[in-house]
């Protein structure tokens, strides 16, 4: 509670929790200081407990209350993981979710947040307005503030309310066209309930990951170019948005959107979990398992996804992927 996150709920104590970030390993660890509970994904961490939020979790800090993400991004020039991210002042409108259905829209200043590395200075990071005086000559990744649901990350969550956006829905899921679609046909299946990722499945969630699906194969059915192109319909790994989505996309990939090599793979390597894998595994383990160094695979060489040439460039890919086209 303080200044610097417009907190003034009372319930919220001045040192609610405290942040510790790991930013090789890219995840935060939190724990709850006082009574009053702060909770990771709608769970409770509880007093003195410890737990690992990495991005696309959602924290709320007090109360079910407050919510907020953390991101990671390379950052060169600094010795210290320096966050620094403005936050709209506007109030933000509620969504149909329960997610938000008791939450006290505070208007919030810009503000920064020293998230300091687990190798660095600090073991208990603090909201600060206080610059890091930044070192030359060297790079880490910076770990930025955690933020609020006004950050782009949350996008999902109101690309799903939009009725511009949304192509099917039903009582359990909503169906968007992706805003920079990687491929010809590239949707995104979201359930209404807030999920914010994998991590937070469980079995209890097998019938709504087997709905998704089908929700998904209805859209390849209904596609116009369903003869000539082939679907696949899976999960990223470690996803870049907070709420869980189920992309169909063609394998084309002739897209614009189609950029980088971190764009393809994480299309084209194991970082992309068959739909169906999901499934099976959440029904067998009872949650789903992600590789340890899942993130190491976007680095990986270019590489056709047919014919499993080598291309140095992404231009180079994309003018290959003619080749395999359908006629």
């Amino acid at each position: 509670r303080g200044p610097e996150t417009g907190i003034t709920d009372k319930r919220c104590s001045r040192q609610q929790v405290q942040l510790r970030a790991d930013c090789n390993k890219g995840y935060v660890t939190v724990k709850q200081v006082c009574v009053n509970p702060t909770s990771l994904d709608l769970v409770n961490i509880g007093k003195d407990e410890e737990v690992k939020m990495k991005p696309g979790q959602v924290l709320h800090i007090v109360n079910k209350l407050y919510p907020y993400t953390v991101q990671f991004a390379e950052e060169s020039g600094k010795t210290v993981t320096e966050a620094q991210e403005k936050v709209q002042t506007n109030k933000t409108p509620r969504e149909d979710s329960c997610e938000n259905d008791d939450v006290e829209l505070v208007p919030r200043k810009t503000k920064k947040m020293e998230v300091v590395d687990t190798q660095g200075s600090s073991a208990n990071p603090e909201l600060s307005n206080t610059g890091v005086s930044p070192h030359e000559g060297t790079s880490c990744k910076k770990a930025s503030v955690l933020e609020h649901l006004g950050h782009w990350s949350q996008g999902l969550k109101s690309s799903m309310q939009d009725p511009k956006m949304q192509v099917y829905k039903d009582e359990k899921t909503v169906v968007i066209k992706d805003k920079y679609p990687k491929a010809r046909y590239h949707w995104l299946i979201l359930p209404w309930d807030p999920i914010s990722s994998l991590k937070s499945v469980t079995r209890d969630h097998l019938e709504l990951l087997e709905h998704m699906h089908a929700v998904g194969q209805k859209m390849i059915e209904q596609c116009p170019a369903r003869e000539s192109l082939e679907f696949r319909l899976g999960y990223h790994a470690i996803p870049s948005m907070s709420q869980l989505h189920l992309h169909v996309i063609s394998q084309d990939f002739d897209s614009p959107a189609l950029k980088t090599k971190k764009h393809w793979n994480s299309f084209t390597t194991d970082y992309f979990l068959n739909s169906q894998d999901v499934i099976e595994m959440v029904r067998s383990k009872g949650k789903v398992m992600v590789k340890d160094h899942a993130s190491e695979l976007l680095k990986l060489p270019l590489r056709c996804h047919r014919c499993k040439q080598q291309l140095s460039t992404v231009p180079q890919l994309k003018e290959h992927l003619r080749k395999h086209w359908p006629k």
